[in-house]
């Protein structure tokens, strides 16, 4: 069996892992980090910033909110469901982490807000290419493992952590499957789990969420994440917390169609659920999360945006909504786009030169998309929605043919959840007490949401898996610091 020995031991190498990495390091420990895949970064590669408050950049511009203004938005959004010390000791960090990640090499345009009623709190990563954008977090975590690795972080790619190593109560390892197929043990004073949740693993999302991936929800799979980390942690004795998926909504297999054709898709018409019946403001579709719980209480999970000849024409001159993510003002030619995607096989757009047709097309029910198309026109020339106070600026009416149907399901950006940790972010058993060495950062740990993903304040899950990191970092440091006497 092969053998290592370090100080603190990190399994998974993405954005939780790697600020824990560099955070310990650069306290003087010898660190090793277990990475399941092939290269770092993991679902950090694929975002494009974290939160930070009181940052230098939002100070410079005077953006809210200040800490206490985001900490009581933050608390009220969630009602009071979530660890208060967890989320304070967070977002009291994150300005000063944004300004750790800039000293490490890390880059950052001016920060944004997701819709316009959410505060600008997402420090967006400025790429190697200079352009904000999907993806673009894949820098910092390039930076982030350059930085470890300059400082004597060893990283070990390909090996994934298989079980904890406990005397009595305490952690004092790791026992890993190296590249060559041979068990690993490595030997420490203090363990960080760091793995990133169970967004790669279907099993685990029915039991612990009750959504079913590929029929009901559509979430974004980063492979390896399959909830090791959690796993272990329970084995170890830890506590479960709540779990849940961080939802948001979407198309089906939205790449298949581009991201021009499906922010198109998902301007503010008509959306109606299978019974043909309207369910929410569609003013509120840039709100994902919002969007995302509406349609997850709907028939199947399943909802329709409606539109006409008439409002295609329009989004091929100006899009209502402009997207952080994907900023395009205006389709170039909509019928082009969805006729290519058609010819790809997908399945999820739909056209018709009536609305009966319309209806028997995408298994909406006739009689109630009949009814809700004449009600909801009615309301579009007397200019007021008398059933959700949809603006009047978005009260275009559905009567030119031929008409379109976008379907959407909910989808989710991972897991959220699962080992129970305090502000500390020491990993707590069933009677609250931490288990001597043994940390948990990121998504495996993250249960401060509720019952919703805090989209008010955007940057939260990559925020949230930096500052933990580090905030696991600094605990474990002192930790192993500490006379074992300490803990008798």
């Amino acid at each position: 069996m092969n053998k290592l020995e370090a100080d603190i031991i990190i399994v998974a190498g993405g954005a939780a892992g790697l600020a824990a990495a560099v955070a310990a390091a650069q306290g003087g420990a010898r660190v090793v980090v277990f990475e399941k895949g092939a290269t770092t970064g993991g679902t950090g590669n694929m975002g494009m910033g974290p939160l930070g408050i009181e940052s230098r950049h939002t100070r410079l511009k005077q953006f809210k909110p200040t800490r206490d203004e985001a900490f009581e938005v933050f608390m009220n959004y969630t009602h009071w469901r979530v660890d208060a010390r967890l989320v304070r000791a967070y977002l009291n960090k994150s300005g000063d982490t944004i300004h750790w990640l800039e000293s490490l090499g890390v880059e950052f345009v001016e920060p944004a807000s997701y819709f316009s009623s959410a505060y600008p709190t997402w420090h967006l990563i400025k790429p190697a290419t200079g352009k904000p954008g999907p993806m673009a977090s894949a820098t910092m975590m390039k930076i982030l493992t350059d930085r470890a690795k300059e400082m004597g972080v060893r990283i070990l790619l390909q090996t994934p952590v298989q079980k904890l190593i406990k005397e009595g109560q305490r952690l004092v390892g790791v026992l890993a499957e190296d590249q060559a197929g041979e068990t690993m043990e490595a030997r420490g004073r203090a363990v960080i789990i760091a793995t990133g949740g169970f967004g790669d693993n279907p099993q685990m999302i029915k039991k612990h969420t009750g959504y079913d991936f590929g029929r009901d929800l559509y979430s974004f799979r980063i492979p390896g994440l399959e909830g090791d980390g959690i796993r272990m942690a329970w084995e170890a004795g830890a506590a479960r917390t709540e779990m849940a998926m961080e939802l948001i909504y979407g198309m089906p297999e939205v790449m298949t169609i581009g991201p021009e054709l499906h922010e198109a898709c998902r301007q503010p018409h008509l959306l109606v659920n299978l019974l043909g019946e309207r369910f929410m403001n569609e003013a509120i579709l840039p709100n994902t999360t919002f969007t995302g719980n509406a349609i997850a209480l709907q028939k199947d999970r399943c909802a329709f945006l409606i539109f006409d000849d008439a409002i295609r024409e329009a989004m091929e001159k100006d899009f209502d909504f402009l997207s952080v993510v994907f900023p395009f003002p205006r389709i170039g030619d909509f019928r082009e786009s969805i006729g290519k995607a058609r010819e790809q096989g997908y399945q999820h757009l739909f056209t018709a030169d009536t609305i009966a047709e319309l209806s028997s097309r995408t298994g909406i029910a006739p009689g109630g998309l009949r009814d809700t198309v004449a009600a909801y026109n009615r309301s579009c020339a007397q200019g007021y929605d008398d059933l959700f106070n949809k603006e009047h600026r978005y009260l275009r009416p559905v009567k030119t043919a031929p008409f379109y149907a976008a379907r959407f399901f909910p989808s989710a950006y991972g897991s959220l959840g699962g080992i129970k940790i305090n502000y500390k972010t020491e990993v707590l058993t069933k009677d609250w007490e931490a288990i001597p060495g043994l940390y948990a950062a990121g998504t495996d740990a993250c249960s401060i949401y509720g019952d919703s993903y805090v989209f008010v304040l955007p940057g939260n899950t990559m925020g949230f898996a930096l500052n933990t990191g580090r905030i696991a970092a600094e605990n474990a440091l002192e930790y192993i610091r500490t006379p074992k006497s300490d803990f008798s």
